[in-house]
């Protein structure tokens, strides 16, 4: 079967994104090129607003509402937005500024844990263990390591929380699942979850000695 297509179909509208590469005090972005974009968070002001981007076809040219993530400290900034193509086309009346046009296009499944953690001051204490495998996704293996030893502080405080006699009780492995199933789709989740297993099998020998 053969492909029937317009002469000159216009070219899909899909900019290139960039990796993520968070740690606990900076952000690295791996830009389409091959150049990669550090940014130290340690005192930076972060806020996530509405935006556009300019969609220009040559017979048409159209804004796409983004989700904006505008970091900033002195006189540096970074804008890192979700993709324009999945956006929608937003109307010429609505007043939200443009995107800059070096700002980097991350996929919507790591733009959103990466504004949640750095607008949230970046602090675990707040974290679920649904959000820490969706943190660990987008992290460095070291920080992986990190939010690995914290799932499972989270998963055994379950444990401990859910035993008694009318209370059912909760296994590490049902505890540890949202990062179980990252791990699956994400090399980075698997290391979180490595360090979670070595963590939890190291505070049960621990507490079999007392």
């Amino acid at each position: 079967m053969g492909r029937t297509a317009l002469y000159r179909d216009p070219v899909e509208f899909r900019p290139a994104r960039a990796e993520v590469h968070l740690e606990g005090d900076a952000l690295a972005l791996t830009m389409p090129d091959g150049r990669t974009r550090r940014y130290g968070l340690v005192g930076c002001a972060a806020s996530a607003i509405d935006g556009f981007v300019i969609e220009r076809h040559p017979n048409r040219v159209r804004r796409r509402f983004v989700r904006m993530l505008v970091l900033e400290r002195a006189h540096e900034q970074q804008v890192v937005i979700t993709p324009p193509d999945e956006g929608a086309v937003a109307p010429n009346v609505v007043s939200v500024p443009e995107a800059p046009a070096d700002a980097a296009v991350v996929d919507s499944p790591a733009w959103a844990p990466l504004a949640d953690w750095i607008i949230g001051g970046g602090r675990f204490a707040q974290c679920s263990i649904s959000e820490l495998a969706r943190l660990a996704q987008i992290a460095t293996p070291q920080f992986a390591v990190l939010i690995g030893e914290v799932a499972a502080q989270r998963a055994l405080e379950i444990v401990l929380a859910s035993m008694g006699p009318l209370r059912g009780g909760v296994d590490l492995e049902s505890a540890l699942a949202p990062l179980t199933d990252a791990a699956k789709r994400s090399a980075r989740a698997a290391e979180a979850l490595v360090s979670a297993l070595a963590h939890v099998a190291g505070a049960t020998r621990r507490h079999r000695r007392r």
